[in-house]
């Protein structure tokens, strides 16, 4: 490889976002509505899972046959380990909103990444050229920062 020689490399870019009242709404909206879906969630899933022991018991002819009931504790288990994930995620949710309440205004805060490409030559930094942030006011970029 000559000196001259450059090379193309995808680098994730992180995306800050400077806390502004819309900003703060927009997130704290979404976060209600995570809130709302996990909540129809569980109760889709307490539905379904007790229909499912109910058709189960119903095509026995003895739904106190101990292989009936390992059925039913078998579905509930599932239904319950469901439930745990369903409700962590909620408890996580929460946890998101009532951080996002205590953000100040014109506070910094990490907002995810993107990929991009650029492109790298003999001499170079590559950290530098690695640490690339994009900061964010209300979807408008305001500048970015390398290195």
């Amino acid at each position: 490889m000559s000196d001259n020689s450059s090379l193309t490399i995808k680098r994730s870019i992180t995306i800050r976002a400077v806390v502004t009242p819309a900003w703060k709404e927009e997130a704290e909206r979404e976060l209600s509505n995570g809130i709302a879906t996990t909540d129809q969630q569980l109760a889709q899933l307490e539905k379904e899972g007790q229909e499912v022991v109910d058709q189960v018991r119903r095509q026995s002819a003895n739904p106190l046959d101990p292989r009936v009931q390992d059925q039913v504790a078998q579905v509930q288990q599932q239904v319950a380990a469901k439930r745990s994930e369903l409700e962590e995620q909620k408890r996580n949710l929460l946890q998101q909103q009532a951080q996002v309440r205590e953000l100040e205004m014109d506070q910094i805060v990490e907002q995810g990444q993107l990929d991009s490409f650029c492109d790298i030559k003999v001499g170079d930094n590559l950290v530098s050229k690695m640490q690339v942030a994009v900061v964010v006011r209300d979807g408008v970029i305001e500048s970015i920062e390398q290195g």
